[in-house]
């Protein structure tokens, strides 16, 4: 009897922490990312982005299934989000082609950084409605992952207004159903 109790016990742990293991999945793949671009291995810093935005999305869809959401979780899944899709992709736009510009380079890339932690910051105070307020920060950061692909083809000074936009996008106060 005792030993199938600490069994339903442990199991009952570690289901309850399945979906934390995923959010810190995606904070791995975003730091991962992070240290690939400071050695230079860009396209593998995107790929990690990307693949940390399947850990994120696939950590929310477990939390519901198996019933386990909690306030410990939201506020986790935000601090890997503003790592894996606010400084991961800012980086990579940064080391890209930002850097070129001096100054006004690391202060929208910066800027980026900070919308989106304003960003996640208002959605963990407000109330799940079936809406996002603003555009999701994985969202942004994989449209501006992507854009790093878009180097080679556009003007440099694009890459501000990207950037820009994007920023602009996560702090406004439009609304997005939730899919």
């Amino acid at each position: 009897m005792f030993i199938s109790q600490v069994v339903d016990h442990t199991i009952k742990k570690v289901k309850a922490q399945t979906a934390n293991v995923l959010t810190l999945g995606n904070l791995t793949l975003g730091a991962f990312s992070i240290i690939m671009g400071i050695k230079g291995q860009f396209h593998l810093s995107l790929l990690l982005i990307f693949v940390a935005a399947l850990a994120d999305r696939f950590d929310g869809m477990v939390a519901r299934k198996l019933n386990i959401e909690s306030e410990l979780g939201r506020q986790l899944d935000s601090m890997c989000d503003i790592i894996s899709f606010g400084v991961a992709p800012a980086l990579l736009l940064y080391q890209g082609v930002l850097h070129q510009f001096g100054f006004p380079g690391i202060f929208f890339t910066i800027f980026f950084i900070a919308c989106g932690a304003f960003r996640l910051a208002r959605f963990n105070i407000t109330e799940n409605n079936g809406y996002f307020q603003g555009l999701p920060i994985t969202a942004a950061g994989c449209i501006a992952t992507l854009s790093y692909l878009a180097i080679p083809f556009i003007p440099a000074h694009s890459f501000f207004f990207i950037i820009i936009i994007l920023s602009l996008l996560m702090i406004s106060s439009f609304t997005l159903k939730k899919v």
